[in-house]
């Protein structure tokens, strides 16, 4: 049984639903079962060994590309 996210046609909400292959999901909002299957992003962890380490910008923070003080931080 697989788990789709789901964004509600009438109502705009989104959510996920874990779906049978013999039903039909309906909005948890509004009821509805006029829905756009969303394209979902799976999870990984970041402490395997192979993962590659995260790099931090320029000014060392956030990473704005214009360089140490261009962003609202510093």
């Amino acid at each position: 049984m697989p788990i789709y996210e789901y964004a509600c046609k009438d109502c705009a909400q989104q959510f996920e639903a874990l779906v049978r292959s013999d039903s039909t999901p309906e909005c948890p909002n509004c009821h509805s079962s006029q829905l756009e299957k969303l394209l979902s992003v799976f999870a990984t962890t970041a402490s395997s060994a192979s993962a590659a380490p995260v790099m931090a910008g320029p000014c060392g923070s956030c990473g704005h590309p214009d360089g140490p003080g261009a962003c609202g931080f510093h």
